[in-house]
C-alpha cells in the first residue's frame, strides 16, 4: 500500500502535487474569533500567522464592525460553531466595505481605505471553492459620483477566489479605483480564478460552488479569497441594508 501511494504521488506531482492536493487553509469554517478593543478579528488573540482579515481595523475606530462572528445563525450547528456576518454600513456619510478576505490588514489609507497584503501561502490546485451563504440584499442607497447609474438597483454579494504565483504577496491600496474590478482575473501571476455574484435574497442558507478556471499548469504560491456583502463596496457604492452570512468554506479537489 505504501509503495502504491508513493508511485501515485510521483505520477500526480506533475499536475500540482496529488499528495498535497487536498490542501485547505485555516479557519474556513469561521469558528475562531478574538477581539482587540472594539475590533473583531477572525483569528486567535495571540495568532502568530493571520489567514483571514477584515476592514474592522479601520471601521472599529468609528465604533462599528463590518464582519462579526455569528453564533446563532450558522450553517452547521454544534458546540463552538460560528459563521461570519458581513454587513455593509455607512460612517460619516461614506459607505464602508463589509468584507472578509485572506490576507492581512496593514494600515489605514486616507481615512477611507486601507493598505492590505492580499493572500496567504498556498500550493494546492483545487477545482472549486464551496460553502454556505445566506444573503439578504438591499436596494443601493449610497453611490459614488461615478456609480450613480446603479443607485436604486438591487445590491449584489460577491465571492472571488484567485490562485496566484509570485515571490511576494500583492500589497494593494483599497482606495485604488481598479481594486474592485475582479483583480484576480487580470493579475499577471494568476494561475486560476473564479467569481460568483449573489443577486437575490437566498431565504436562508444555500450551498454554493465556484468553479476555478485554470489559466496555466503552474503550481500557485498563494490564494486570495474575498467576500463582500456589496459588489461595489470598494467604489463606495452599495446598500446599507445588505447582510451576508458565510459559513463552512471548503476547497474541492
Amino acid at each position: 500500500m505504501r509503495i502504491r501511494t508513493l508511485i501515485l504521488c510521483s505520477l500526480f506531482s506533475l499536475a500540482g502535487s496529488f499528495c498535497a492536493g487536498a490542501q485547505q487553509i485555516p479557519n474556513m469554517n469561521f469558528d475562531t474569533w478574538s477581539k482587540s478593543g472594539r475590533c473583531w478579528n477572525p483569528y486567535p488573540k495571540d495568532a502568530q500567522t493571520i489567514t483571514w482579515d477584515t476592514a474592522n481595523h479601520g471601521l472599529s475606530l468609528f465604533g462599528i464592525n463590518g464582519a462579526t462572528p455569528e453564533y446563532d445563525h450558522v450553517a452547521v450547528k454544534g458546540k463552538g460553531k460560528a459563521a461570519v456576518k458581513v454587513e455593509t454600513k455607512k460612517a460619516f456619510g461614506i459607505l464602508v466595505a463589509g468584507t472578509i478576505y485572506t490576507g492581512r490588514f496593514i494600515k489605514i489609507v486616507r481615512m477611507s481605505g486601507a493598505k492590505i497584503e492580499m493572500g496567504v501561502p498556498f500550493t494546492g490546485r483545487p477545482k472549486s471553492l464551496s460553502g454556505y451563504i445566506h444573503y439578504i440584499p438591499g436596494t443601493i442607497d449610497v453611490a459614488s459620483k461615478e456609480m450613480q447609474h446603479v443607485k436604486g438597483t438591487m445590491d449584489n454579494a460577491k465571492i472571488e477566489v484567485s490562485l496566484r504565483e509570485g515571490k511576494n504577496l500583492e500589497i494593494v491600496d483599497s482606495t485604488d479605483k481598479d481594486f474592485n474590478k475582479e483583480a484576480g482575473a487580470a493579475y499577471p501571476g494568476t494561475v486560476a480564478h473564479g467569481v460568483m455574484y449573489f443577486k437575490e435574497d437566498t431565504k436562508g442558507y444555500i450551498k454554493f460552488e465556484i468553479p476555478l478556471e485554470y489559466k496555466s499548469g503552474h503550481t500557485p504560491t498563494n490564494i486570495v479569497i474575498t467576500a463582500s456583502s456589496s459588489r461595489y463596496s470598494q467604489q463606495f457604492t452599495g446598500s446599507t441594508q445588505s447582510v451576508m452570512y458565510l459559513d463552512e468554506l471548503q476547497l474541492n479537489y
